[in-house]
């Protein structure tokens, strides 16, 4: 059902699907749905408790972490995120992004999931980002505000790809995270950002 829901919400928003379509994208019975989910918010913080864990674990797989150079790791998860984004908006898009859009007012414990969601994504990335910063001398930055920053760029340039339509949304997306890449490089590398 989760998988289902993933697919759903990506394609047509949180508010757009219905229990009853979810239950025949997932093959199951509509009591099948509420023996597992006592609501429709419910199964909303699911999925970013679910998206959290599935897109967690493939990033903390992902061979960006095996560089020495902390600046380079931060620069291969920008590179990797760029990757990823291909076809129409809803293949690439993100589900907690997506539903907090939608119920930032309405749901209260969705928009608490979906932000522990983005954030802990951005948290990730904390560790890399200050041993880049120590490294490079960069000054008036902090990981936490960097990492906050990157996934404000990615969660941006999904919104954007959707709100231009299918035609090019990938690559109007990839755009933006090309700008955020040389931005990094360039504060994380350039001799200018060094400390005197």
């Amino acid at each position: 059902m989760l998988e289902a829901g993933v697919k759903l919400v990506r394609q047509q928003g949180f508010a757009g699907t219905s229990v009853d379509q979810l239950c025949r994208e997932a093959g199951v019975t509509k009591g099948a749905f509420f023996h597992h989910f006592a609501s429709k918010e419910a199964l909303g913080v699911a999925l970013a408790d679910y998206w959290s864990s599935s897109t967690g674990a493939f990033f903390a797989a992902a061979p960006y972490h095996h560089h020495a150079d902390p600046a380079a790791r931060v620069l291969g998860y920008i590179d990797l995120r760029t990757e990823l984004i291909a076809g129409p908006a809803e293949s690439f898009s993100c589900v907690a992004g997506t539903m907090v859009q939608e119920a930032f007012v309405s749901s209260e414990p969705i928009r608490a999931a979906c932000n522990s969601s983005i954030l802990g994504n951005a948290a990730a990335l904390e560790d890399d980002l200050a041993a880049a910063i120590d490294q490079s001398g960069a000054r008036g930055v902090t990981a936490a505000s960097l990492a906050r920053h990157i996934q404000a760029v990615i969660q941006g340039a999904f919104v954007l790809a959707k709100a231009g339509g299918d035609a090019g949304a990938a690559a109007a997306a990839r755009e933006h995270l090309l700008h955020l890449r040389r931005y990094f490089e360039m504060l994380l590398t350039n001799e200018n950002t060094r400390a005197d």
